[in-house]
């Protein structure tokens, strides 16, 4: 393991002397603030063999120093698996950090465009979009103060890092580089594919939720780690009823009708004007039926308001449909009570890396339906878990049928805790990791 430089000299601005593998003497990027997570009480959700497991793993590379990188701490799946991801990795003996790359308006308008492009969508891609994205990065890389044994980018707006650091260094720099691709890349839009390509082609890994998303011609080592939720995180842990219902009661929801709801960022890709629509032919039937539509506006989707702004537009004033987002103060605890006392949960997306918000709804035990896509599929299994739907119309019927047979709907919700239990839980998120950088490790 590389041999940790002084993190006091890199964020304080000290010389570069202080730290002789520095690129130069400049800010460092933002260190997000983690709070510790043991991993011992994990043992009594999944079981100490596995505990076991993960901790003999990791002393396989103990004290290796590891750096998740990405734009945002707030707002999105990924912010949410490394709140997790990172403390664990710190209780396991790794010296894990989790970093934020400066970004801008201009930036991130280019990257949430090469976001829809690499998911399909035909997006203007020009020779101007493309230096502004690696302008942006050439000046993160003035901020890299630093070594590590592993360095994972996450997604597209970190994709060019190594890159940039190789081509300022004339080598590849310290530590295997991996890059981790969260999103769903089977029918790439071919301008915004062929950009990254050669960049993604530099790293020494890359980790996708399915074998689907490997880009055709990916040339570093593959791993296939599905993202995973926290069990102990205050948006999955246990919630009385009482409190459920006080925390729908204030948003003037009524807790004695049916309930639906979607959790997700205002995204075309989640389709929430589809959702407005199969929750109407479903109130033809379910007259009493309310819907929760509730997201986060993240800092780096600058296309969120515009899509807040459709999604209240087609709701068209009906005082059933509740539009929702952390402006309004719904954090964890408000999802983790809207989730509880939900019917059925709607995940409609038309492309989906994984949808954490699958799993969280399944954990708690409440049926979901979910669009044919992406990592949506890992989690519902057809008719134990929930339904799988192609159209607006078959999400109604199947929303119908749940909330005319709650003894199927209550069936399908303790088979699906049970399904995440063993498969999507922060725990295995962890292994997966701690096997990968083993393997990597084993190549130096």
């Amino acid at each position: 393991m590389t041999e940790p430089s002084s993190a006091t000299a890199s964020t304080s601005g000290e010389s570069e002397s202080k730290s002789p593998r520095s690129l130069r003497a400049a800010p460092a990027l933002d260190l997000v603030p983690l709070p510790e997570k043991p991993i011992e009480p994990y043992a009594e959700i999944v079981g100490n063999d596995v505990v076991e497991e993960i901790a003999e793993l990791a002393s396989q590379i103990e004290g290796a120093r590891v750096l998740h990188l990405n734009p945002t701490a707030f707002g999105g799946g990924v912010a949410e698996l490394l709140y997790a991801l990172v403390p664990l990795m710190r209780s396991v003996g790794l010296e894990a950090e989790w970093r934020l790359i400066h970004g801008s308006e201009e930036f991130f308008n280019v990257t949430k465009a090469a976001h829809n492009g690499l998911q399909g969508m035909e997006v203007l891609w020009t020779a101007e979009m493309e230096s502004i994205y690696l302008a942006k990065l050439r000046e993160n890389i003035e901020s890299w103060s630093d070594s590590y044994d592993f360095i994972v980018c996450h997604d597209p707006q970190t994709a060019a890092m190594l890159h940039l650091l190789t081509e300022v260094r004339g080598e590849h720099p310290p530590g295997k580089w991996i890059w981790r691709c969260h999103i769903d890349t089977t029918a790439p839009h071919e301008p915004v594919s062929n950009f990254f390509k050669p960049f993604i082609n530099e790293y020494d890994a890359g980790v996708f939720t399915l074998d689907d998303y490997v880009p055709q011609g990916f040339e570093p080592q593959v791993a296939i780690i599905p993202p995973c939720i926290d069990p102990l995180a205050h948006k999955n842990l246990w919630m009385d009823r009482r409190t459920v219902t006080a925390m729908l009661q204030a948003y003037q929801i009524d807790v004695e009708r049916p309930i639906a709801c979607q959790i997700s960022r205002f995204d075309p890709w989640k389709d929430p004007l589809g959702v407005i629509d199969a929750y109407r032919l479903a109130k033809e039937e379910i007259p009493g039926l309310q819907l929760i539509m509730a997201g986060s506006m993240a800092t780096d989707d600058p296309e969120g308001w515009h899509y807040f702004t459709a999604t209240d537009e087609h709701r068209e004033g009906d005082p059933d449909i509740y539009l929702l987002t952390n402006m309004q103060q719904v954090g964890a605890t408000q999802v983790n009570a809207f989730q509880r006392a939900s019917d059925v949960v709607l995940q409609k997306s038309i492309r989906e890396g994984f949808a954490l918000t699958v799993a969280e709804a399944l954990w708690k035990e409440t049926p979901v339906i979910g669009g044919r896509a992406g990592g949506i599929r890992l989690q519902i299994v057809e008719g134990e878990t929930g339904f799988l739907v192609d159209s607006v119309e078959e999400c109604a019927a199947r929303l119908v049928d749940l909330l005319k047979n709650p003894e199927e709907a209550t069936r399908m919700g303790k088979h699906g805790k049970e399904h995440i239990r063993k498969n999507y839980l922060s725990t295995n998120n962890l292994r997966n990791y701690l096997e990968l950088f083993v393997s990597l490790n084993r190549q130096a």
